[in-house]
């Protein structure tokens, strides 16, 4: 099964959390691909204008982890917008990921996850399991790798 994990990353957090779940993956036997969501020009936190550069292509893939951050204790809009996009999820298994900064998921991270499973739904996608990894200093370690483990299990 060919996974793509799709991620808008802006600082990089994001996009750490998804090589450390490729690698996982990978090592598991399962296929996968990252692939970055994109802003012409580049974006501050908070701005709501913007263009999206790169719009990966989900169609070549069976199953998918869409990553972002939360921002504002929602979904970025980035995401958002990204996934709004899309024609169709019908026939895909889908798992989520959120990071954050607050160290408890209840700040955000539940409530974002719950917008992406939402729009994922929508399109039609078969949801599978979700992630929150909280980017405060000790927790980050033991969220990434409880995330991480509970998205292989949902995908395996």
């Amino acid at each position: 099964m060919k996974i793509g994990i799709i991620v808008y990353s802006q600082t990089g957090n994001t996009l750490s959390v998804a090589e450390k779940l490729e690698e996982k993956l990978t090592a598991a036997g399962h296929p996968a691909e990252i692939e970055q969501v994109t802003v012409a020009g580049g974006r501050k936190s908070g701005e709501r204008a913007f263009q999206l550069k790169t719009r990966p292509d989900v169609s070549e893939y069976e199953a998918l982890v869409f990553g972002a951050a939360v921002e504002a204790f929602s979904l970025s809009p980035v995401m958002m917008n990204y996934l709004t996009g899309i024609s169709s999820l019908q026939g895909k298994q889908v798992a989520c990921l959120v990071t954050q900064f607050f160290p408890y998921p209840w700040m955000g991270g539940n409530r974002a996850i719950r917008q992406m499973r939402k729009l994922c739904k929508s399109k039609g996608a078969t949801l599978s399991g979700s992630g929150v990894v909280n980017w405060v200093g000790y927790r980050r370690a033991k969220t990434t790798a409880r995330a991480i483990d509970r998205l292989i299990q949902s995908l395996a």
